[in-house]
């Protein structure tokens, strides 16, 4: 049995005390792969930003909001798993600056500065001992084969799962599963959960029952 864990959905990065940038990831794609793995025996942890998306009840839940708790809470709990599933979509960006107050209109344009938050699943590629895996999603617009082979290769993951922006907020959802030379293992299309299930057995056939 290996614990593993799985981060899911989406964070909210705030503007002000009421406003925030997010997208529309649900959860979906978490949830399964959580079920995918409790069926086949593993002890899982779920680190999850804000869904309606009911994990499975064998699952520890750890609830986050931003992409720096999403980070903490996931450095945290790999210490102490075999592996990590980064199924979530944290934001990207966050604002350079929170307004402590709601920003009012005022009829003119309003220019927010953004920066980049830090990527969970890159870090936990690179703090992974030898004896730990990840996997990372790669979700592009273009290019897709390519970015998903820069991804696998700078976030230092054993396996990369490539997906496009139609899997959003959809129960369904049609991947390709990578290898650490790029090399496409699979090609899967269906429900989110015949996916999940079809992934988490590659995942065990080479990451933890190698």
């Amino acid at each position: 049995m290996a614990r593993i864990l799985i981060t899911s959905g989406p964070t909210r990065q705030y503007l002000d005390p009421v406003r925030y940038l997010t997208n529309g990831s649900s959860g979906r794609m978490g949830a399964a792969l959580a079920a995918a793995a409790v069926e086949a025996g593993h002890e899982v942890v779920v680190v999850s930003g804000p869904v309606q998306t009911v994990y499975p009840p064998e699952a520890k839940v750890v609830s986050v909001l931003t992409t720096d708790q999403m980070l903490e809470a996931a450095c945290e709990h790999f210490e102490d798993c075999d592996g990590a599933i980064g199924a979530a979509a944290p934001c990207d960006y966050q604002p350079r600056q929170i307004a402590l107050q709601k920003i009012s209109k005022s009829g003119q344009p309003y220019l927010l500065e953004l920066i980049e938050t830090p990527d969970v699943i890159a870090t936990l590629g690179q703090r992974k001992r030898a004896d730990q895996w990840v996997v990372g999603f790669a979700l592009e617009t273009e290019d897709r084969h390519f970015r998903a082979i820069v991804k696998l290769e700078r976030k230092h993951c054993d396996l990369m799962i490539s997906n496009g922006p139609e899997a959003i907020d959809a129960d369904t959802n049609q991947v390709e599963v990578l290898d650490r030379q790029g090399t496409v293992l699979e090609r899967l299309a269906g429900s989110k959960t015949e996916v999940a299930k079809a992934i988490f057995t590659t995942i065990e056939t080479r990451l933890i029952r190698p």
